[in-house]
């Protein structure tokens, strides 16, 4: 059999898998699929998300970076339908093709109106919405927590309506309401208002929270719709008040939260009533309670005038009472008069045991025993004052000792003072010295200085300085007036003299004199330094 020799080139499989992929990309480079979410399982380690977008005839698997997933505005779950934006790619380790997601958002809203209905009843059959277990918030609130963004205008709408309804100490958890993490932020907050102990003093507990957010569309909201939100406010032990959006917007929060208010103004109106109407409340109670107080007064008092005019007279009242008191007043004669024989009976049998019992032999006895206690407590006297004087004898001796030691360890303590303080005056007379000396040497350079930076060195050299009567400095022609007096300094005194001529000459030139220093190769004046 004849080998046939084929003209295909050889490839390789990288070559072959590289050239499909170019392939795939130039042809679908931008791509939108509409399809339906299939084995997600939550971001990766790395922060990558895998799935797969299926419909009724075939799948693709899907990829979505960590940066583009932070950007999406939902949740993907299992099921749920969504339109997806990318671009197709191939995996030459699997030899499959997928798509790389850039933009992904759901199917219309009705997919997400789905999947919240469907959200909504596995909790509903949880008993999470049961009206059983929403509770009455406090009529007043010492403290209010409120959950929300920090930057909105919904922390300020709420503080400014309670300044102005009745303004309580306000504890804000700030959150981020929307996007990846938004979820978790809300849930951590609700946890952490009731992890706050009722005991702490630094940190006050708050009566009430409010779950607050600004308006938006389904997808906006739906970080409120997340059952990590839903439990965490249906396990709040403080009662919750929910205000997300507007009055026609709802989430999941509000059907678990103890109150929905309409908007995050209402919420405020809610959780504290109107001071001012509190005060006319009560003032207009006590009112009432003062005329109540005066109508009962007035009552009472009509009711005893009425008792009093039913009461019989005093004579026919008190006659019964006469007769009783007359009869008892001779049954008590009788009673006195048997009480009195029974008590001279006894005195008679204690004036019989009081004669054998003469108080002169009482006495004598008395007497007795007297004497035989003070003969015992003699001796007994002074051998306590002889152990007391040994007892005194021995904490002197003890004294003594202990004053012993401690006189001569304080001379060990003077003696080794004294040799520190020896010490010290040595070191600070050296010292001293030693400044001194450094003080002179400064003073004798500086002066020093001051006589080489004097003018008067430059006077010695052969110049002088001319004053006028006042002490000015004339260092010009024009400065001198005819017959003008004048004072000239020089090198070892000063002298007096008087301007000569009508006017001012100009200078000339002056002789030069004999000079002790040889000339300079250039023929210029020397310098004088």
């Amino acid at each position: 059999m004849n080998d046939q020799v084929s003209n295909t080139p050889e490839l390789s499989v990288s070559e072959l898998a590289g050239a499909l992929k170019r392939t795939i990309e130039d042809a679908f480079g931008h791509v939108r699929l509409r399809g339906e979410i299939s084995g997600y399982r939550g971001p990766h380690s790395s922060g990558h998300v895998y799935f797969s977008l299926k419909d009724q005839n075939a799948k693709i698997d899907a990829v979505i970076w960590k940066g583009v997933f932070s950007r999406i505005k939902f949740r993907p779950e299992d099921g749920l339908e969504v339109i997806a934006t990318g671009r197709i790619t191939t995996f030459p380790g699997k030899s499959s093709y997928q798509i790389i997601i850039e933009q992904m958002e759901p199917a219309g809203v009705g997919a997400l109106m789905a999947l919240l209905e469907e959200r909504r009843k596995k909790l509903q059959a949880e008993g999470v919405f049961d009206s059983s277990r929403k509770r009455t918030l406090p009529y007043l609130p010492r403290v209010i927590g409120i959950v929300t963004s920090p930057t909105g205008a919904v922390i300020r709408d709420i503080i400014h309506r309670l300044t102005d309804r009745f303004p309580r100490e306000v504890l804000v958890w700030p959150v981020r309401v929307q996007g990846d993490g938004s979820a978790e932020e809300v849930a951590a907050a609700i946890r952490g208002f009731n992890a706050i102990s009722e005991d702490d003093d630094n940190l006050p507990r708050p009566d009430v929270l409010i779950v607050a957010r600004g308006g938006g569309s389904l997808e906006d909201l739906w970080s409120f719709n997340e059952e990590i939100v839903v439990r965490a406010a249906a396990g709040s032990a403080i009662p919750l008040v929910s205000a997300i959006g507007h009055e026609t917007d709802w989430t999941l929060l509000d059907l678990v939260a103890d109150v929905r208010a309409p908007t995050p103004t209402a919420a405020a109106e809610m959780v504290v009533p109107v001071r001012g109407e509190l005060l006319a409340d009560i003032r207009d109670q006590a009112a009432r309670l003062a005329g109540t107080i005066t109508r009962l007064q007035e009552r009472r008092r009509r009711d005893l005038a009425n008792l009093a005019r039913a009461l019989p007279s005093a004579e026919r009242a008190l006659e019964g009472p006469r007769q009783r008191l007359d009869r008892a007043g001779l049954r008590a004669q009788s009673v006195l008069r048997g009480a009195l024989d029974r008590r001279h009976r006894g005195l008679a049998m204690l004036a019989n045991r009081l004669a054998g019992q003469s108080p002169a032999a009482r006495l004598a006895r008395n007497r007795e025993k007297l004497r035989l206690i003070g003969a015992r407590l003699h001796p007994l006297t002074d051998r306590r004052r002889i152990v007391e004087a040994q007892a005194l004898t021995q904490l002197a001796q003890r004294l003594l000792r202990a004053m012993t030691g401690r006189i001569a360890l304080e001379k060990r303590d003077a003696a080794r003072h004294r040799g520190d303080l020896d010490k010290l005056a040595s070191r600070l007379a050296r010292a001293r010295d030693l400044r001194m000396e450094k003080g002179k040497q400064r003073l004798q350079a500086a002066g020093t200085l001051l006589g080489s930076l004097s003018y008067r060195s430059v006077l010695r050299r052969g110049y002088a300085v001319v004053r006028d009567t006042e002490g000015h400095v004339i260092s010009r022609l024009a400065q001198i007036e005819p017959a003008q007096a004048l004072r000239i300094e020089l090198g070892d005194g000063a002298f007096s003299a008087r301007a000569e001529g009508d006017t001012p000459e100009a200078p000339r030139p002056v002789p030069a004199r004999p000079s002790k220093t040889p000339p300079r190769g250039d023929g210029g004046q020397g310098t004088l330094f």
